[in-house]
């Protein structure tokens, strides 16, 4: 498997945000990224325009951001031509995007906030919605506009990374939840729009720059063949399949970059000398699953999350767990007391 490190949940002049195409790629490049998935409101623009290609070898891909008639239910689709109508109900373009071939992913799902009542929350109320292929577990700007006081605001805007902890709780239980009845991917959001912000009523301060967030969640995939970073349009074709594969089937785990970069960690089962990956359902065979677990050069608390409660953990490099009951298991890491990644499920025997 071949991993690539990207950030999802990007937005535009296109939409919302304060950057171009070129300006978000630029910050993209200088920041290593391997991919950008661009997700501007209602809005497949920069698709129809010819920006979705390589850029000194990172990829844009690009989706939109899909909400309801009461801008609920934001859902972040990727691999589709056209955005659709905010008429429609919830269920409707879930159900749209799938048949598109595109893969959909419910954006921040529990959201809440008191702070900035011209910036109200977009939580996703239709929980009997169907068919989404995964749910972002962990948004930046969700979070940072939920911790945020006026208290503590001078502080959170002049440190934007620094005020970012840990999924919620709340999401992670929900998620946990749904991956026993089926396989859903879990990603990681930076809802980033580069906004401009008056403070003390007399000067402009771009308070997330692009390059700032792009160093903070970040969502890693796994391809099953190297990607050929061309722009030659078959091989193009390839490359963007291969990462909407990995994240439809849920090859895919979280990091949070300012911690540390997080390339190199590894999730995988192993049955009679085969090896399972993240995403992958495989049977208990007999009490017999090991579970391995990788950090790139750095001990950390590992924890092992069977149905959504911590049942082993280890610091250390790395780490071996055998198996001996079905569920769904996940691993969180944690560096130095920080929450760091967040690995997505292998379900055995379920």
């Amino acid at each position: 498997m071949f991993e690539y490190s990207g950030v999802v949940h990007v937005h535009s002049k296109f939409s919302d945000g304060s950057g171009s195409i070129d300006e978000i790629m630029n910050a993209a490049v200088a920041s290593d990224l391997d991919f950008v998935v661009l997700t501007d409101h209602n809005t497949v623009r920069a698709l129809d325009e010819g920006y979705e290609k390589w850029y000194d070898g990172t990829l844009l891909l690009v989706g939109c951001e899909i909400n309801d008639r009461e801008n609920k239910n934001h859902y972040l689709a990727v691999g589709i031509k056209r955005a659709f109508s905010t008429r429609l109900k919830a269920a409707e373009y879930v159900s749209k995007v799938k048949e598109e071939g595109g893969v959909g992913f419910i954006a921040h799902p529990f959201e809440k906030r008191n702070s900035m009542k011209e910036h109200p929350p977009f939580p996703w109320t239709d929980w009997d919605v169907e068919g989404f292929d995964g749910i972002e577990i962990w948004n930046h700007m969700s979070e940072w506009m939920e911790g945020l006081t006026e208290e503590n605001k001078y502080n959170y805007f002049i440190h934007p990374l620094r005020s970012i902890k840990a999924p919620t709780q709340e999401t992670l239980q929900k998620w946990d939840e749904l991956n026993l009845r089926r396989r859903v991917t879990g990603i990681g959001g930076v809802d980033a729009h580069a906004h401009k912000v008056n403070l003390l009523g007399f000067f402009e301060v771009e308070v997330f720059p692009y390059k700032v967030l792009f160093k903070s969640v970040r969502t890693h995939v796994f391809t099953e063949k190297k990607l050929n970073k061309s722009n030659e349009p078959e091989k193009f074709r390839d490359d963007k399949r291969a990462v909407l594969k990995a994240l439809r089937e849920g090859k895919v785990f979280v990091s949070n970059y300012y911690v540390a970069d997080a390339a190199g960690f590894r999730f995988f089962a192993e049955v009679n000398k085969k090896h399972f990956h993240m995403g992958d359902a495989i049977p208990l065979n007999n009490g017999k699953v090991k579970l391995r677990v990788l950090l790139p050069n750095l001990g950390a608390k590992i924890k092992l999350i069977k149905n959504g409660k911590c049942i082993e953990e280890i610091e250390n490099t790395d780490a071996e767990f055998v198996v001996k009951k079905s569920g769904a298991y996940r691993v969180e890491v944690f560096l130095d007391g920080k929450a760091w990644i967040y690995s997505n499920h292998i379900r055995i025997g379920i």
